[in-house]
């Protein structure tokens, strides 16, 4: 029996030989095919939290440029209306009206005449004007202190203006310093968004630097602050570049606005000065005449608001730059006494920059994406977009429902059986209109909520601006500063790429762009 096993066992073992291996390598391909299924499914898994990390990290960098501009709108906001005094015209041409009155009542005292009803209209036209002036607007500040005299204590000497030439102010003034606070505020919009996706997309990739370093058994990115833990980091990291950087907001809320205020105050006055406080307008014509202060401004075709520069309105010359930072107080002012008793030392070739005492290759690269991305043709486009939609709400909003009494556009149903009032037969005095247009500068630069600033959080097309900023370029980035100079993308060669997702795709390419962010940086 046990030599018929044996002999069995010596005929068949080719056969278990075969079955065994046959089994051993169907066990082997399975593991393998499952390994593989499942280094799949973490790879998919990576893929997804990495994206939604990246998305939730976008999205909390939008929300941080918001509230950024909302802190930094009041500043530029005081020194627009410390320049630019409507409350103190108002008041000039209420002592006028007063002193008119008392010279009256005199009058009318001393003669028994019975004064026309003329003069009488007059008077009550222009007090129903500066009422809704006095109603309509605010009193700043510093004008309340500018205005509060000292009785037996002679206040500063004005010259004494004619009550037309105070109606021509007023109206020049008012709109001027309406205009200028929304296109400072656009412009403080896209420079805020600008730097701080700029910054945020450095240090996403500081992120994913860090995350390359660890071992393959944590691939988790780090979603922490590494600013304090480690300043000399290279991609982003660096928290003094960062704030030099961020510092460059000061150009606009102390120097460029004016030229923004010079501009716009030319364009008012041409289109403005010569129309009378008491003509009656209507609500298309006063849009029209915006529409003509924005040509004026920006340009009347395509082309010149494409060649028009808004780069000297956002960041310094570079020789000025220095002075941008000591004025911020990122470097200290050298002393009197150094100036006059240190001799200077003989200037060596790297002291002969203007900007060498203070930039370093991360800040001047930062510098230099943020001046090709102003000169570029989507901030055109994009910046005319954030005009169109503030002057629209302040015009066909704020004036339409307030000045010349109309529904709200956006409150309206869309099918109206029998329309109420028609908005081209409505009129409006172009004073009362002056009235609604003080009370918006206010609200433009310090209201609470800002529904301009929200008006233009609902712009599409600036999201996905911003979503190109932090998306692209990641791989001039991730080459480190040692080929930086070689690297950096030349205008004509980001112009190429900007028109490649203009117009109505263009939110639809700065989407693909971003949803494919992780696939360039991991190179999967």
């Amino acid at each position: 029996m046990i030599d018929t096993s044996r002999r069995w066992l010596r005929r068949n073992q080719t056969n278990f030989a075969v079955g065994v291996g046959v089994l051993g390598a169907g066990y082997v391909a399975g593991q393998y095919v499952l390994s593989k299924i499942a280094e799949t499914r973490q790879r998919m898994n990576e893929d997804r939290v990495a994206k939604e990390n990246l998305r939730r990290r976008f999205q909390q960098n939008q929300e941080d440029c918001t509230i950024t501009v909302l802190a930094l709108l009041p500043t530029a906001t005081e020194n627009v209306l410390d320049v630019l005094p409507v409350e103190r015209i108002t008041q000039d041409l209420q002592q006028k009206k007063a002193e008119r009155l008392g010279r009256s009542a005199a009058t009318l005292d001393n003669s028994s005449a019975i004064p026309s009803s003329g003069p009488s209209s007059v008077t009550d036209d222009d007090g129903r004007s500066l009422a809704s002036f006095q109603t309509e607007s605010y009193l700043h500040a510093s004008q309340v202190v500018a205005s509060t005299s000292i009785p037996g204590e002679a206040g500063p000497s004005r010259p004494t203006k004619s009550k037309a030439q105070l109606w021509n102010e007023l109206k020049i003034t008012s709109v001027t310093r309406a205009f200028t606070l929304l296109y400072t505020l656009s412009l403080l919009t896209l420079f805020t968004r600008i730097q701080l996706n700029l910054l945020g997309r450095r240090n996403y990739l500081a992120s994913v630097v860090s995350m390359a370093s660890h071992s393959p058994q944590d691939p988790t990115i780090s979603l922490e602050n590494l600013d304090d833990d480690n300043v000399e980091q290279s991609y982003g990291n660096e928290f003094e570049t960062n704030r030099k950087f961020l510092t460059f907001s000061w150009w606009l809320l102390h120097r460029g606005w004016r030229d923004v205020l010079q501009k716009v105050e030319v364009a008012v006055k041409a289109v403005f000065g010569p129309l009378n406080p008491r003509e009656d307008l209507p609500l298309e014509k006063f849009s029209a005449l915006v529409l003509e202060v924005r040509r004026k401004v920006e340009g009347a075709t395509a082309e010149q608001r494409r060649s028009h520069k808004w780069l000297p309105y956002l960041l310094p010359p570079r020789e000025q730059e220095e002075l941008v930072l000591r004025e911020s107080g990122m470097l200290k002012s050298p002393s009197k006494s150094q100036t006059v008793t240190t001799p200077s030392p003989p200037a060596s070739p790297a002291a002969e920059s203007p900007r060498s005492s203070f930039s370093s290759a991360s800040l001047r690269r930062l510098l230099d994406e943020t001046a090709d991305l102003i000169d570029s043709p989507p901030f055109t486009q994009i910046f005319t977009l954030l005009l169109d939609t503030t002057f629209s709400h302040l015009t066909d909003r704020e004036i339409r429902t307030e000045a010349y009494r109309l529904p709200d556009p956006s409150s309206m149903p869309r099918v109206q059986e029998v329309p109420d009032l028609d908005s081209s037969l409505a009129k409006a005095k172009l004073a009362a209109i002056l009235a609604v247009v003080t009370k918006q500068a206010h609200a433009i630069g310090n209201g609470v909520p800002n529904t301009y600033a929200q008006a233009i959080e609902n712009v599409k097309e600036l999201e996905a601006f911003a979503a190109v900023i932090y998306s692209s370029y990641f791989e001039f980035e991730a080459l480190g500063d040692a080929r930086s100079e070689q690297l950096t993308t030349e205008p004509p060669m980001r112009e190429k790429v900007w028109s490649e997702k203009q117009g109505a795709g263009m939110v639809g390419a700065a989407t693909s762009v971003f949803e494919g962010v992780w696939g360039k940086v991991t190179g999967s």
